[in-house]
């Protein structure tokens, strides 16, 4: 294999298609369980791959180097193969930038949850943090010293301005499923949802109901693909091209 993405389940990814509409390469999607992920990362068979739930922390001790930014975020989505040596980048952050500013959500001096604790959030918080989030909590089921749970989240917290699911929650096949009933949350502005299958999550469609807005991570796809191929082929491509492939996909998709 020379290009693809490792994860545990990826029936429901669009990155084939994004990935080959945007570079002339063929692009494999590699389903591994963690006993299969332990061989393929030490064999290195291959000269770039994104990876995904639940494996864009435990990619991190296979790799030779870490770009600065995957190093200050704890996770990696994006490994490039230089003879041998093997890069670990993290293109989830310009993903997400670009999902909140395309979107025009105001970030600074807001409260903002993330829920979910796993790579993702990583990024998420990064880039939350470096907008001027004014105070960032993470939501997971257990409370630690990091993060609260959702009893608390619901007792102490209903003044969160912005909402961000990092969870696989709301994700294809499981379509019926949200990790937060919003109605408590009166003064929330933006919903964010980084699933991007489908198109529009529970949990979104529950803030466009509630007057809230609402994005899913579909343009967060598209970018954080954008970027990962400047990695792999060491080229630039021009952020117009992060629309055009976000547009064809909703009217296909």
């Amino acid at each position: 294999m020379k290009y693809g993405l490792i994860g545990e389940k990826l029936g429901h990814s669009y990155s084939k298609i994004i990935h080959e509409k945007l570079a002339d390469y063929q692009y494999d999607l590699i389903p591994l369980t963690k006993e299969a992920f332990t061989a393929f990362m030490q064999a290195r068979d291959f000269k770039a791959i994104n990876v995904t739930i639940p494996y864009k922390q435990d990619v991190i001790p296979y790799l030779d180097e870490l770009h600065p930014h995957a190093m200050d975020i704890g996770a990696v989505n994006t490994i490039v193969n230089k003879e041998g040596r093997l890069y670990g980048y993290n293109t989830d952050f310009y993903g997400f930038e670009y999902l909140i500013t395309h979107n025009h959500i105001q970030v600074a001096g807001k409260k903002a949850f993330v829920l979910g604790n796993g790579g993702g959030t990583k990024a998420v918080h990064a880039v939350l943090r470096m907008l001027g989030a004014s105070e960032i909590l993470i939501v997971s089921r257990k409370t630690t010293e990091q993060t609260i749970s959702y009893e608390e989240c619901y007792k102490n917290h209903t003044d969160a301005q912005i909402i961000v699911n990092t969870t696989p929650l709301g994700m294809y096949p499981n379509i019926d499923a949200s990790p937060l009933d919003l109605t408590s949350f009166i003064q929330c502005e933006a919903v964010l949802d980084i699933i991007y299958n489908p198109i529009k999550t529970k949990l979104t469609l529950q803030a466009q109901a509630l007057g809230i807005k609402a994005v899913t991570g579909l343009e967060m796809l598209v970018a954080q693909a954008k970027q990962a191929i400047e990695y792999f082929l060491d080229t630039k491509l021009e952020e117009t091209v992060i629309d055009e492939i976000y547009q064809e996909l909703l009217r296909t998709k």
